[in-house]
């Protein structure tokens, strides 16, 4: 593996803790409510998600296609 292989696997591991925080995020009791009255979920909950999915995305993107040594 060379260095951009590991910081693509580093960002996908980054990606899914920030997925797994978003999730835990909009199950929480006073989230749920702000989605039911307001129709969407927090600034920072949003952010989660986007985060999360940029790093999985990217860190997939970089480990499988990374140049090789």
């Amino acid at each position: 593996m060379n260095k951009t292989q590991i910081i693509g696997v580093v960002l996908l591991a980054v990606g899914i803790l920030a997925l797994f925080f978003a999730y835990n995020a909009s199950q929480a009791p006073l989230e749920e409510i702000s989605n039911a009255v307001t129709g969407r979920y927090s600034r920072e909950t949003i952010l989660y998600f986007a985060i999360g999915v940029a790093g999985v995305v990217g860190g997939g993107l970089l480990t499988i296609f990374g140049k090789r040594s």
